[in-house]
């Protein structure tokens, strides 16, 4: 008999929230990035969980939940223990981007999210009108509303999946760097209660 071993790290996770107003395209930003090709979606009742593996040696358990107003209320009871928030908007409904920067902005001072890092989906670029990165930057205020953590403007079109691996290399970047933070944070205060015990 023998001792195996392996020099592979242990496969981190981290829980993605998935939100937006109905519409926004959230479902298919989910399977057009999880099956890279075109995919069929209907409106979302309740929610879809699917676990992607990024390359980054971090798999992403991503809660898609539905964007109908009678589901917002709800939203928050999916919040806890979220390590990165994907917020989709459709670019080119002027009307509904009131509303959904008020949800936005209600989500981000959530205290259940608090320090959350943010990817918002700028999604269907591909439509005349589409405000772009720029635009959508300034109309959510998100220097103001997502100073207090990292996040950042990703322009996409859900249907040909253009934008959508940068939109989720950069969540994957920013959930990676917050939980070494949060590792280190915890060491420092172990460290430091060893030395008062000494």
């Amino acid at each position: 008999m023998g001792l195996a071993g392996s020099t592979h790290s242990k496969v981190k996770q981290a829980r993605i929230l998935l939100l937006g107003l109905d519409e926004a395209g959230k479902s298919t930003v989910l399977y057009r990035f999880k099956f890279k090709g075109p995919f069929s979606t209907i409106p979302t009742v309740g929610f879809n969980v699917e676990m992607i593996q990024t390359e980054k040696h971090l798999q992403l358990t991503i809660w898609d939940v539905g964007g109908q107003e009678k589901m917002r209320s709800f939203w928050c009871y999916y919040f806890e223990n979220t390590d990165g928030l994907v917020y989709v908007v459709d670019s080119t409904n002027k009307k509904a981007l009131d509303e959904s920067k008020k949800h936005f902005q209600l989500i981000l001072q959530n205290e259940m999210v608090k320090n959350v890092p943010v990817v918002l989906l700028a999604n269907k670029q591909d439509l005349p009108g589409a405000l772009n990165a720029d635009e959508i930057t300034r109309k959510f205020n998100m220097k103001k509303y997502c100073c207090d953590r990292d996040w950042y403007v990703q322009p996409c079109c859900a249907t040909t999946g253009q934008g959508l691996a940068e939109g989720f290399n950069k969540v994957t970047e920013f959930v990676k760097r917050s939980k070494e933070e949060a590792l280190m944070f915890t060491k420092q205060n172990v460290t430091l209660k060893m030395s008062r015990k000494v």
